[in-house]
């Protein structure tokens, strides 16, 4: 029997608001998707896309970069098996399946804003992650335009654990580059950054500029 999280609907929410922390730690935290309200399955976020959420007791609005997503049963006794139909005969015929699924993904922190504190950004680890059951948004535009004046984020995504680290730096780079309206500027400030904490491996920096289209 599925035990769903508490939700609010949909007009009582953040529409930036889609998803939960359920286990957290210092360098990363997972999050659960919200289910949606159609039958659908929860949005998955796109890998290297910029994620926050804030740690009510210090006020701290804790900024992450996605690097691992996945959809599965929700107890391991209803695995899902191959039906050979489409979204919309799965609706009509099978609408429970979409009861016996969660999606989650899990985000490496990168820093943080004070908010109590003049909304200063640090781009190291914050004193403590989100706590459990806090809420996690999509990061607004603005956000990630400001934390990302600086390249140190890249250091800490070079070094997250269990991740292809070279597809996430090209990612996230990629991410900001499209919301900085393609400001070759600041992408040329990047591959330099690149280049100075690899410069000792161009392989692994070739491999990642080589990900990353102007």
């Amino acid at each position: 029997m599925r035990l769903p999280l508490p939700q609010f609907s949909n007009s009582d929410r953040h529409p930036n608001h889609f998803a939960e922390v359920i286990e957290t730690a210092s360098c990363d935290f997972l999050a659960q998707c919200l289910d949606p309200e159609d039958l659908s399955f929860p949005p998955m976020p796109p890998f290297g896309s910029w994620v926050c959420s804030v740690d009510e007791e210090s006020a701290n609005k804790v900024f992450a970069v996605v690097f691992h997503a996945t959809t599965m049963p929700i107890d391991s006794v209803h695995r899902p098996v191959a039906l050979g139909l489409s979204l919309q005969d799965l609706r009509e015929e099978q609408p429970q399946i979409f009861a016996m699924l969660k999606t989650e993904f899990r985000a490496a922190i990168v820093g943080f804003e004070q908010q109590i504190k003049g909304n200063q950004v640090y781009q190291y680890l914050p004193p403590r992650p989100p706590q459990i059951h806090q809420a996690v948004h999509r990061c607004e535009p603005e956000e990630v335009l400001k934390f990302t004046e600086k390249f140190d984020f890249l250091q800490t995504l070079l070094s997250v654990n269990g991740a292809p680290v070279e597809a996430l730096s090209a990612a996230a780079i990629r991410d900001v580059y499209q919301l900085r309206k393609a400001d070759r500027q600041w992408l040329v400030e990047a591959g330099r950054y690149l280049s100075v904490l690899l410069k000792d491996d161009y392989d692994r920096l070739r491999f990642i500029l080589n990900q990353i289209h102007p």
